[in-house]
């Protein structure tokens, strides 16, 4: 027996051990093992313990968030990191450029105050690919985006005539008060794009040149998707391929994807509650 292997352990002891059934946690742990695996798995298999156990709670599953994070780690599973985005700064100086309207200040009380506009590149077997964005800042909802294989202003424009589509299909009727903020590169800063902007009603607004924080929100929203989708999926075939699969990125990114910064709720979620706010003022006026 084990005594006389040395084992100070009483036979009872050993017996009553290896009756013994697993644990109440080991059952539990069992259990919400394939609910947690299946959830990140839905979510693209972005979601870090924080944000999957916010999605777990909206469920309607009673987790523990250090139970989520426990378990993560036992499965092996864990939400994409976030890298430091590379591209080349525009540093051509332009007399006519608008000014600076922003200055930093992004945060907003309500929709269409405030769009921030960036663009990002994507290396496929084909070659670039150049991705085109149009955020509302209130809400981070990605209310325009385009695909091509060359960086040019009809590029930024197709852009900007997305979003505007997506909010009059929504009833808006004009965009005077809107501002819509970009960095200082040379697509965004030509003639063409400006005017388009003046013609709507909406204040363009530039940043500085080679400020890393002119344009900060934008980036950061970017910085998503080249973490949650283009890093995260690679590599790339060609421009169709990314084209469909940011469509789907999109999709997910505005209406189940929850953001810390407006209160662990979809961009969706937010404009929501945003125009039944409104709404009854709109009425009585």
């Amino acid at each position: 027996m084990l005594t006389q292997h040395g084992v100070k352990i009483a036979p009872s002891t050993y017996y009553d051990a290896r009756g013994r059934g697993p644990s109440p946690q080991a059952v539990s742990d069992e259990r919400w093992k394939p609910i947690i695996l299946a959830a990140w798995q839905a979510h693209r298999k972005v979601l870090g313990a924080r944000k999957l156990w916010l999605r777990l709670r909206r469920d309607g599953h009673d987790i523990a968030r250090c139970t989520v994070e426990r378990l993560m780690r036992e499965l092996g599973i864990a939400g994409v990191l976030r890298g430091k985005r590379k591209r080349p700064v525009d540093t051509d100086p332009r007399e006519t450029r608008p000014a600076d309207l922003v200055d930093r200040h992004f945060a907003r009380f309500r929709t269409n105050q405030l769009w921030v506009a960036d663009f990002t590149y994507v290396w496929t077997w084909s070659g670039w690919v150049y991705v085109a964005f149009v955020f509302d800042a209130h809400s981070r909802r990605v209310i325009g985006w385009r695909a091509a294989t060359s960086m040019t202003t009809p590029l930024v424009l197709d852009c900007l005539d997305m979003a505007l589509f997506t909010r009059r299909r929504e009833g808006v009727t004009g965009f005077e008060g809107l501002t819509h903020h970009t960095d200082a590169g040379s697509v965004y800063t030509s003639i063409a794009f400006t005017d388009r902007l003046v013609d709507e009603g909406i204040d363009p607004s530039v940043g500085s040149v080679g400020d890393a924080y002119d344009n900060s929100l934008a980036e950061s929203q970017i910085g998503l998707y080249k973490s949650e989708l283009i890093h995260h999926e690679g590599p790339w075939r060609d421009v169709d391929q990314v084209e469909a699969a940011t469509a789907s990125w999109v999709l997910w990114f505005n209406t189940e994807r929850t953001h810390g910064s407006i209160d662990d709720l979809t961009p969706l979620e937010v404009e929501q509650l945003d125009y039944a706010r409104n709404e009854p003022v709109e009425r009585a006026g």
